[in-house]
């Protein structure tokens, strides 16, 4: 179950239905640490291309703060969090109290780089819960890590994996959302899960759609 012939629309709607399980835990838990409104919606789950992967993170080029953090257990795969540098600024200062932070020196983020970690913990813990309620599955999250960099290069990375097996990659994207003025929500970064291809069969093997 590797290629787009094996999977099906009813395969993407349960991904789909996981993605918005797991975004409405993960939202919940991230409006109580900051003390304001995020709200996070599954916009699209599908099976892209790597360099459509690219696109749908904010295009190569971008210089984005990324959280990446593998998934080991019964499933295996990828967990993605890229949000705009001005998102991420917002984010720090809020969890540190330093309203001066800035990303000026990217070598030395010190409280700022732990900040954004412990979001990617609260995160990923949260979503990775709901998902293994939901399966039945045992699912958890390796220690995350930051990069201030393009998104080529973060994406990259995480892609090392799945290219094992195809050029292709399911992606589970969550968009965050957070309130703005006069209650209007403006986009702060996108989540995205990347499950293995040998965890697809695993994923819907639970859910009883295989």
């Amino acid at each position: 179950m590797n290629s787009k012939n094996d999977i099906t629309e009813m395969h993407l709607d349960v991904l789909k239905e996981i993605g918005n399980i797991g975004a409405a835990h993960a939202a919940t838990s991230l409006s109580q640490l900051l003390g304001q409104k995020i709200d996070m919606r599954v916009p699209k789950v599908e099976l892209v291309t790597f360099d459509e992967m690219f696109d749908l993170a904010g295009g190569t080029e971008k210089v984005v703060a990324g959280i990446f953090l593998r998934i080991d257990g019964d499933l295996t795969g990828t967990m993605f969090f890229v949000l705009t540098i001005e998102s991420a600024t917002q984010f720090i200062r809020k969890l540190t109290g330093d309203v001066a932070f800035t990303f000026t020196d990217v070598e030395d983020l010190g409280m700022g780089a732990s900040a954004l970690q412990e979001l990617g913990n609260i995160l990923s813990g949260s979503y990775l819960s709901a998902l293994s309620d939901f399966t039945s599955l045992n699912i958890y999250p390796t220690v995350p890590s930051l990069s201030i960099d393009m998104v080529g290069a973060i994406v990259s990375f995480g892609l090392i994996e799945v290219s094992q097996y195809s050029d292709e990659v399911i992606v589970i994207e969550t968009e965050i959302l957070q309130a703005g003025k006069q209650g209007v929500s403006s986009l702060a970064g996108h989540f995205f899960l990347l499950p293995d291809p040998p965890s697809y069969r695993t994923i819907f093997s639970s859910l009883g759609v295989l």
